[in-house]
């Protein structure tokens, strides 16, 4: 098998075997360049294979007025958000939401807008975290197109988040930021902090206590110089994957470390996987280092519900698969969240879960499932990378007898080079 972007058809591979450098972590990347932007630079942030996604970022700073020179993977920025305009933020929740608290504080008109999926995403959460620090927006019923008409300053306020999602926190610390005083946003559960971190780092007033985030206004973060690490979320692929196949042994390097992202690796040792992380420096403030994932080993069933879920929101269609693997029945909950992600995330898990053979029940907020009898499908993606990545890593390590994707090249949205990854691992 040799799979590349143009090729749909993914069989189980013989063995997986080698060392990847994974594309930057959108989370961090995202942060950077908009954080950067903030400071009114000049700014170097180097990213390593960008997907779509911190590409609309990208476009959307250059549209209100940020210079970005670039040479390779180093994006040189210079000069904060100046004019008024209306962004295109893709398929890109992530771009949306912080630069809609970014622009918040600037006395700046920005409309945002997307494809066809983002469109269907709910902005009312957002919009009503702005419009309680005194500024004007506008969503149309609810979602995209939002227009933010910033002032300059913000009120500060106290925040309770209706989900914990980082990118609700990130939004209301950014707009927090150009308020007079403190802001506090609680989150009803765990959340990345990469936020936090890298504000800190560049001399904002923010910190963290448990599942409260204070920011004091009004900063501006420092300039500063950059190399994005790994994405953990690309590397959950390969975790799964190796951690499936009887004849695997993986190691990606230079992968971002930070405790709230590895989740899933807890997960997967619970589950019987050996895997090991060690942290060889850091990048700003965050970890980096390299996760080692060797397979052979039987897996055991799991749950998961509750504050849990929210740490492994992005992963869930990828341990549908390591579930679908085991003869006893494990079982998610309180993941309605998955319904509003760039498809009905469940449905199309669960869809594709009875496709190849497992014995699945759809609910509500999740599923139960069990291994079945192993059968060849065509998987339907709705265009969303993660389903895409889930079912070729399903075919891969022999979950399925093997798999046909239908649109191959969504998974340009987080990682670009997934299929030549696939085939130099697996060839």
């Amino acid at each position: 098998m040799t799979p590349a972007s143009t090729r749909s058809s993914i069989t189980p591979a013989a063995r997986l075997r080698g060392r990847l450098t994974l594309p930057a972590d959108k989370s961090i990347a995202h942060r950077a360049l908009i954080f950067g932007a903030l400071s009114g630079g000049p700014t170097m942030v180097t990213i390593r294979s960008p997907g779509l996604d911190v590409l609309s970022t990208l476009g959307c700073l250059r549209a209100v007025g940020v210079s970005i020179e670039q040479s390779g993977e180093r994006y040189l920025l210079s000069g904060r958000p100046s004019r008024d305009a209306v962004v295109d933020c893709g398929n890109s929740g992530t771009t949306m939401r912080l630069l809609a608290g970014a622009v918040a504080g600037l006395p700046l008109t920005v409309t945002f807008d997307g494809d066809a999926s983002l469109r269907a995403r709910p902005m009312e959460r957002v919009a009503s975290i702005l419009r309680a620090a005194g500024v004007e927006v506008t969503t149309t019923d609810g979602h995209g197109p939002m227009t933010v008409v910033g002032r300059d300053p913000l009120m500060p306020v106290r925040h309770v988040l209706p989900v914990a999602s980082a990118q609700l926190l990130g939004a209301a610390v950014l707009a927090g930021m150009s308020a007079q005083g403190e802001t506090t946003v609680e989150a009803p559960g765990p959340t990345r902090d990469h936020t936090e971190r890298m504000l800190a780092h560049l001399g904002v007033p923010i910190h963290r206590d448990g599942r409260v985030t204070t920011v004091t206004g009004p900063a501006r973060p420092l300039p500063f110089d950059m190399e994005v690490p790994g994405d953990p979320s690309a590397a959950s692929a390969w975790l799964v994957a190796a951690a499936l196949h009887a004849d695997a042994d993986l190691t990606m390097v230079a992968v971002g470390l930070n405790p709230t992202r590895l989740a899933l690796v807890g997960l997967l040792q619970r589950m019987g996987v050996e895997i090991a992380t060690r942290v060889s420096e850091v990048s700003g403030a965050e970890p980096v280092g390299d996760i080692t994932v060797r397979g052979g080993r039987a897996l055991r069933a799991v749950n998961i519900s509750g504050g849990e879920v929210a740490q492994l929101i992005d992963e869930l269609p990828l341990i549908a698969i390591a579930m679908a693997s085991v003869g006893d029945t494990s079982e998610v909950r309180d993941a309605g969240e998955l319904r509003v992600k760039e498809t009905d995330r469940i449905a199309a898990t669960v869809a594709g879960l009875a496709a190849i053979g497992a014995e699945v029940e759809p609910l509500p907020d999740g599923w139960r499932v069990r291994r079945g009898t192993s059968q060849s499908a065509r998987i339907a993606t709705h265009g969303d990378h993660r389903i895409a990545i889930a079912f070729a890593v399903a075919a891969v390590a022999g979950v399925a007898s093997a798999v046909e994707i239908d649109d191959p090249d969504c998974v340009a949205v987080s990682y670009p080079g997934f299929w030549e990854d696939l085939a130099a691992v697996s060839g």
